[in-house]
């Protein structure tokens, strides 16, 4: 006792109470999410002002705060890594590289957003906070190793979800689309919860990292089911099969610039938290889990690829075709090793920007026309070139066409799968890859080989393009800017794989699983 009285005085001797705290927490690790989370709240104070002064000063405020989010977590890149809130959060590159995918995907989903929200009347300053608010708990979701601070960021983000889904409370679509949301998510929060308890039981502890050690000792009945129930939460929020009958739905019923978010933004942070659980927790059960997810890839691969081709929404088409491009990213997860890990996270990043390049040329012609049927797509180019030039680049790149940016990310993913021997995995995605080849470029003919006579009574009644109406410029830029990510970045994709590799690199936990993968192929 009172050696443990000097090391007290010692301490705070050389240190302060403020220095003390900040020891132990650590807080400019989420120093970018009080970026985004000033951001709402600004957007919230400046929502109390009216409208008019919404729509004016919301769409700065939320740019500044995403920007400054990721300024600062490209700051944070390969910095020494210590465990942040008393190891409830780490910000390490894997962390930092899908927290920027996201901060990424909800600026360009707001780009897209102010003119669809002013069209359907929607409050601009509550929409911008909601998002932000959901963007929020996705990048904290991402480097939480804690299952009360998994927990509380998921619910963050789902929440923020739920309401976003519903925002357009005047059509009947957007309102059932919230509704099954919210039914089915409240499920997977119930089960996620069951599943945790059963693992703060076994280990006595809700650190990931302690949880992942007590684990150690062998399975039993009860860590299986813990597997099982943390298995259900994240194939709910990745929409893979069969947890996936919400997607097409809420995807058909909410607003576009959500359902644009959301098969980014949600589906990154849902990949984060697999790694987060899967591997921090359930390493000891490795081939347990790689064989579901296994199952769980081949089924979202073939169903979402198949169900796509009866398709004749816009939406529920892109709806099953993310639900397919799930699968293709659990390939790099299933394989566990730094190829694989490095695949995944690439994959991500090209899928942001060829997936919300779509969405802008889809919101842009629903602007237009009010219509998201692919009929009334026929004939486009004689009226509106960009739109058919975007959105044929960016679903040629969603099939993997060279040389498109999705291409080289499939090619790296199908490469890390064989190296590692899932022959089942690589097989079954480049079947379904030509099938969605099919129903991609489906489109494209609709769009480009009809004749004059052939097109469709709405585009035949297209307005004339006006690009200087309030909240298009901004659509226009999101739109370009992604179409020439989309088109070039395959051809100048160094950095990205050098990025991709740096974040697995830097990621102590994956270097972990690759080394005692490594072991047991060498046992």
């Amino acid at each position: 006792m009172p050696e443990m009285g000097a090391l007290l005085i010692s301490i705070q001797a050389i240190a302060s109470p403020g220095e003390l705290l900040n020891l132990a927490l650590h807080a400019e690790a989420v120093a970018p999410e009080g970026a985004v989370l000033l951001a709402m709240l600004g957007t919230l104070i400046i929502d109390l002002a009216g409208e008019e002064a919404a729509a004016k000063w919301a769409p700065p405020i939320c740019y500044l705060g995403l920007s400054t989010a990721l300024v600062l977590l490209a700051m944070q890149w390969n910095a020494p890594l210590e465990a942040s809130f008393l190891g409830a959060f780490l910000a390490d590159n894997l962390a930092i590289a899908f927290r920027s995918v996201i901060a990424l995907s909800t600026l360009i989903s707001l780009l897209i957003s102010w003119k669809y929200a002013e069209q359907s009347g929607s409050p601009v300053g509550e929409y911008a906070a909601i998002l932000l608010a959901a963007t929020l708990g996705a990048m904290l979701l991402c480097g939480s190793t804690d299952l009360i601070s998994v927990f509380v960021s998921l619910e963050t983000l789902s929440v923020a979800s739920y309401l976003l889904s519903g925002y357009l409370k005047r059509d009947a679509r957007s309102s059932e689309a919230a509704l099954k949301y919210l039914l089915v998510g409240s499920a997977a929060a119930a089960v996620f919860l069951y599943g945790a308890s059963l693992l703060y039981g076994i280990s006595g502890n809700t650190s990931l990292e302690s949880i992942g050690i007590a684990l150690t000792d062998g399975p039993t009945a009860l860590t299986a089911l813990a597997l099982v129930f943390v298995l259900a939460t994240v194939a709910f929020k990745i929409a893979a099969v069969p947890f996936h009958q919400w997607t097409p739905d809420v995807y058909e019923g909410s607003p576009t610039p959500v359902v644009a978010f959301l098969s980014v933004g949600s589906k990154a942070a849902g990949f984060a938290l697999a790694v987060r659980l899967l591997i921090g927790c359930f390493s000891a059960f490795d081939s347990q889990w790689k064989l579901l997810f296994t199952v769980l890839a081949v089924l979202s691969m073939s169903l979402g690829n198949v169900v796509a081709l009866a398709q004749t929404s816009m939406k529920r088409m892109l709806a099953y075709s993310s639900i397919g491009q799930a699968g293709f990213v659990m390939i790099g997860l299933v394989c566990g090793t730094e190829d694989g890990f490095a695949a995944m996270v690439l994959y991500m990043a090209a899928y942001l920007f060829m997936n919300l390049g779509a969405f802008a040329c889809i919101i842009l012609f629903s602007i237009r026309t009010g219509s998201d049927r692919i009929s009334d797509y026929a004939g486009l180019y004689q009226k509106d070139p960009l739109i058919t030039l975007g959105l044929s680049l960016c679903l040629l790149s969603l099939g993997g066409i060279p040389p498109m940016l999705g291409f080289f990310g499939k090619i790296y993913l199908f490469f890390a799968g064989w190296a590692d021997q899932q022959y089942l995995l690589v097989i079954v995605g480049l079947v379904t890859s030509v099938i969605s080849i099919y129903y991609y470029i489906s489109v494209i003919k609709m769009m480009v080989v009809k004749e004059p006579q052939e097109a469709s009574e709405v585009v035949k009644a297209y307005p004339s393009i006006q690009w200087q109406t309030i909240g298009l410029p901004p659509l226009r830029v999101a739109l370009i800017g992604c179409v020439v990510v989309t088109a070039i970045g395959g051809i100048l994709s160094n950095p990205l794989f050098q990025w991709a590799n740096s974040a697995v690199a830097g990621t102590p936990l994956l270097q972990q699983a690759i080394a005692l993968g490594g072991e047991r192929a060498l046992g």
